[in-house]
C-alpha cells in the first residue's frame, strides 16, 4: 500500500492545551509533521508565512483576530494553505464561510475524524487545490454552506443555478438551495466561465442547463432549460448568450 503524502500542518488555537492536545494526535497519524503552532492571528500570519504548511488547523473563535480572518487572509497571501477549521460550536452564520475551507471539525476532537478530515486535504492539495478551494486556473471547485445540521460541501460543477437576494447569492442543486455572503459580481468572476454564464443582473446559469433560447413578440430572450423551467435573459447579456448557438 502506498504511504499517503507528507503533510506539513500549522496549528492555530488561543487554548494552549488544545494546541497539545491536536499535537499529540497529529504525532499518531503517518507522514505528518507539525512545522508550527499559534495562539493568536497576527502570529498565525506571521508563522505560516515562515513555515510555508501546507494545511491550517484553524480554531474560528479567537479574540482579536479570529479564525475567519486569519483564513481570508492566508488566502490572499502567498502561502495559501488549505484550511480546516476547528470550533467548539455547532451554529454557523452565513457570513463565516465566505472563505471556502476542506472541512471542519468540532471541538474536542475525535482522532477518526481528525484522520478524514487530513485525507481530505491531502487529495484536495493532490487535485491541485489550495487553501481557497480553488482550481489551478483560479476557480473554485466547491463551497462549504452552512444548514441546520452544520455544514455542507457543494461542488462548482453540481450548482445549476445562481440567484441573487440581497447580500447573498443562492446556490441551487437540483431541489435544493443553499445561501452563501457573495455579491453576484463577486461569484461570477468565482466561477469557471467555461461552464457557467451569466444571464441576468441577479442570475448565473451552468451552461449545459440551457436547451435553447427563444424571443418572444416584445422582443425579449428567453432560456429554456433541461428542467422544464425557463429564464428571461437581460438585454445586456443577450449578445453573450446568443454566442451559445453560435450566432
Amino acid at each position: 500500500m502506498t504511504e499517503p503524502a507528507l503533510l506539513r500542518v500549522m496549528v492555530v488555537d488561543d487554548e494552549p492545551l488544545a494546541v497539545e492536545r491536536l499535537q499529540l494526535l497529529l504525532a499518531r497519524l503517518p507522514n505528518v509533521t507539525v512545522v508550527g503552532t499559534a495562539n493568536e492571528g497576527e502570529a498565525a500570519l506571521r508563522i505560516a508565512e515562515a513555515v510555508t504548511p501546507d494545511l491550517v488547523l484553524l480554531d474560528i473563535a479567537m479574540p482579536g483576530m479570529d479564525g475567519i480572518d486569519v483564513a481570508r487572509a492566508l488566502s490572499t497571501s502567498t502561502v495559501d494553505p488549505a484550511i480546516v477549521f476547528i470550533t467548539a460550536f455547532d451554529n454557523f452564520a452565513v457570513a463565516a464561510f465566505d472563505v471556502a475551507a476542506i472541512d471542519y471539525l468540532m471541538k474536542p476532537v475525535q482522532p477518526e475524524r481528525l484522520g478524514r478530515a487530513l485525507e481530505r486535504a491531502r487529495a484536495h492539495l493532490a487535485a491541485g487545490g489550495g487553501g481557497s478551494g480553488r482550481a489551478a486556473a483560479g476557480h473554485v471547485e466547491e463551497f462549504w454552506v452552512p444548514d441546520h445540521t452544520g455544514l455542507v460541501r457543494i461542488a462548482a460543477s453540481d450548482i445549476d443555478r445562481v440567484t441573487a437576494e440581497r447580500d447573498y447569492m443562492r446556490l441551487h442543486v437540483g431541489p435544493r438551495s443553499w445561501l452563501i455572503h457573495r455579491t453576484i459580481g463577486k461569484l461570477e468572476a468565482e466561477l469557471d466561465p467555461a461552464h457557467f454564464l451569466r444571464v441576468h443582473r441577479s442570475v448565473i446559469l451552468r451552461r449545459d442547463t440551457i436547451t435553447g433560447l427563444y424571443r418572444d413578440e416584445t422582443g425579449h430572450w428567453t432560456a429554456r432549460l433541461r428542467d422544464g423551467g425557463e429564464q428571461r435573459i437581460g438585454r445586456s447579456y443577450v449578445d453573450e448568450v446568443k454566442r451559445l448557438a453560435g450566432r
